[in-house]
């Protein structure tokens, strides 16, 4: 950045001789036409381009007009003629070009175009222009641009594809002869004609009008550009949109089976923002059908696929839905349409679980150690304590077995009789039967819920769910692959989201989980496809295959919320709302919003931004997004004849009084029938035992 404003301070010092000049002889007559043209400028540097980053680009250091304009007081302007920069080598040049207009925190530019040169007129406007295409002018939409020059060129550089995106654009012309000669007398005849660039005429094509004249001797110039106006009325203008099929954002029916086709829109929340802001702003549109139905990922040195390269080559104007990345947004503008949605985890609805485990359950394992432990160290201190008191005052002791079972009677509620003789055990047995209290209230409590209603397994919702399973899979529709979930997937640097997505040096997903897709491409981008094994090719499915998958246990599928909500609903829910899948509500955010995509220096990119974000402070947005959500469920329930709870194995919950019966109590039998075995096992070691012992 230093470096390029050296270059243009070095310009701008070439013109301080040519001021200083100007200043000692302003007592000297200039020629009329040319001062009318002068304080046409100046009145629009100060009442249109006032705080305006402005750039006053000139064929000629001597031209009238210039010496006018800087005689006039014009400060603060960066200052450039085409001659100087094309005698600097090529990357002196790209540096000067780069910080031309200014950097990302200019709210405001504009440009002075001065082709009023009194010889090769035709060539140094020729450079003018190539110099304005190669500081990509027609990036900047909004640009005030002022161009001043003979009659002859109007079209030529109004026209010009250098401004094919400036939406003001004036071009204040002189008579050739006064060009050529101008110390001549002005006649009657003389005159200054403006012309402004219309960029949607009456045939939606940019045209050039006719706005004033100004005759010498008749009239001083006054000048109201309509710079401020807003882009209204496009006349009638078609825009080309590219589109991805991604409901509920947007939806359509192909027209022909060939790639690239074009496509009809159907009721979806994207078709309606187009026709809304057609209907506002007077233009047509037709939308085509990506070739390679991707949304766009980088090629290699800034070259995108998809939908995004279309924008970077300028063959569409606008995108449907897609999402904002770092790298996209060095190639096209980003238009914020509504919140994004997210990756939710499908998969089986929890199950019920066992009820001879009922019993064990209203407390977790670690309780159910802590709690054998206690009762072990308890034991253990009572009985110490005991030895100690006898070995001090003698007397009888306890043994550790009777202070062991003591400590588990009280647990259960059914203590034997006190063992303690010492008032130091009597102290620890006190406070051990409080904390057998709370136990056995909080276990009875619990106990009761679990018997009455059945416990479920845990839900899947998060990736770190999905990774802690034991033998179980995870997969993926081939299609999220050609946008941000794969950058998301293959880029990310979290151990959780590498084990969903193992690299494998070629873009391979782990063969046991994920498998990616092949790309497709267009004739303008690079093959990319992956090497999908034989056995791995089975794994690339449907989501309805996929949710079939699911429905059998031990697979889950990664998906985006509001799409797989819309098929889970309309497919695979009964009448009564149940349906076997469970869709996780920790939501995977991958990005910050979703919109559309727009080419750079799109002349109504201001606008569509007003009339979006309108929308969407009125709600507009959300409310079309659930209509069209809810109506497409309608419309395939209705196409649908599905009886879930018995193709599905739905079954409806019972909300009746429960009844505690044989299944409820199963584990205390189970547990009775534990005890009487562990009870024979020990009578027959105690015979084995006195039978070797006895002589």
């Amino acid at each position: 950045m230093l470096s390029t404003w050296y270059f243009l301070t070095l310009i701008a010092t070439n013109f301080a001789g040519v001021k200083s000049k100007v200043s000692r002889e302003v007592g000297i007559a200039v020629d009329q036409v040319s001062l009318y043209v002068g304080i046409t400028v100046v009145q629009v540097a100060e009442q249109h381009l006032a705080g305006c980053h402005l750039v006053l680009i000139t064929t000629t250091r001597h031209s009238p007009i210039l010496l006018n304009t800087l005689s006039a007081g014009m400060d603060g302007v960066v200052l450039v003629e085409v001659g100087e920069v094309f005698s600097l080598d090529q990357l002196d040049q790209d540096h000067l070009l780069q910080g031309l207009w200014g950097d990302t925190r200019t709210t405001c530019r504009a440009l002075i175009l001065d082709l009023t040169s009194t010889s090769n007129n035709n060539n140094r406007t020729n450079l003018s222009l190539s110099l304005l295409e190669r500081s990509e002018l027609w990036h900047q939409s909004e640009t005030r641009v002022v161009v001043v020059g003979g009659k002859a060129g109007v079209r030529d550089v109004l026209l010009h594809p250098s401004l094919r995106n400036t939406v003001h654009a004036l071009y204040l012309a002189v008579e050739e002869l006064t060009l050529r000669h101008p110390s001549r007398r002005a006649v009657a005849s003389d005159g200054v004609w403006m012309y402004q660039r219309c960029m949607y005429c009456s045939t939606g094509e940019a045209d050039v009008q006719l706005m004033k004249v100004w005759k010498m001797n008749l009239n001083m110039p006054s000048f109201d550009p309509r710079f401020d106006e807003s882009m209204r009325n496009m006349m009638g203008h078609k825009l080309s949109v590219a589109t991805v099929l991604r409901f509920p954002y947007i939806d359509f029916k192909r027209d022909t089976d060939v790639p690239g086709t074009t496509v009809t829109p159907k009721d979806s929340v994207d078709a309606r923002l187009i026709r809304a802001f057609a209907s506002v702003l007077n233009f047509t549109f037709q939308m085509r059908e990506d070739p390679g139905r991707t949304w766009g990922l980088e090629i290699e040195n800034g070259i995108f696929n998809g939908m995004v390269g279309q924008l970077q080559r300028e063959e569409r104007d606008f995108s449907t839905a897609m999402g904002p990345t770092t790298q996209r947004l060095k190639v096209i503008q980003y238009l914020r349409g509504y919140p994004s949605d997210v990756l939710t985890v499908t998969s089986l609805k929890p199950s019920l679980l066992p009820q001879h485990l009922s019993l064990i359950r209203p407390f977790a394992g670690e309780m159910w150690l802590a709690l054998m432990a206690s009762v072990l160290v308890w034991g253990m201190i009572l009985w110490l304590l005991q030895r100690v008191w006898r070995w001090v005052a003698g007397g009888p002791g306890v043994k550790f077995s009777i202070a062991l079972l003591y400590g588990w009677g009280a647990v259960m509620e059914q203590p034997p009789p006190d063992p303690t003789v010492s008032v130091s055990g009597q102290v620890l047995l006190g406070w051990w039967l409080v904390f057998c209290l709370v136990i056995t209230t909080a276990y009875r409590s619990s106990l009761i819920a679990h018997m009455t209603v059945q416990g479920k397994s845990l839900p899947l919702e998060t990736f770190e769910d999905l990774v802690k399973q034991d033998s179980w899979g995870w997969g993926i529709e081939p299609w999220l692959f050609r946008g941000i979930p794969y950058m998301y997937f293959s880029k990310h640097r979290d151990p959780v989201v590498k084990e969903v997505y193992a690299e494998d040096g070629v873009n391979v997903l782990n063969a046991s989980k994920l498998v990616t897709v092949t790309l497709c491409c267009t004739e303008h981008t690079r093959l990319h496809q992956t090497d999908i094994t034989s056995a791995e090719k089975h794994r690339v499915i449907g989501v309805d295959e996929a949710l079939k998958k699911v429905l059998a246990g031990g697979y889950s599928l990664i998906h985006w919320e509001r799409y797989i909500g819309i098929i889970i609903a309309s497919r695979y829910t009964d009448s009564y709302g149940n349906t076997p899948y469970h869709t996780s509500r920790k939501g995977i955010s991958i990005m910050i919003d979703t919109g559309w995509g727009v080419r750079k220096g799109a002349p109504f990119y201001s606008r569509f931004s007003q009339l979006m974000s309108r929308l969407e402070d009125a709600g507009i947005i959300r409310f079309w997004t659930k209509e069209v959500v809810a109506g497409r469920v309608k419309e395939r329930r209705e196409a649908t004849t599905l009886d879930a709870s018995t193709s599905l194995g739905i079954t409806p919950q019972d909300t009746s009084q429960v009844v505690l019966g044989l299944q409820h109590m199963q584990g205390a039998f189970y547990l009775l029938i534990l005890g009487f075995s562990i009870a024979s096992i020990t009578l027959l070691g105690e015979n084995l035992a006195y039978i070797c012992h006895t002589p």
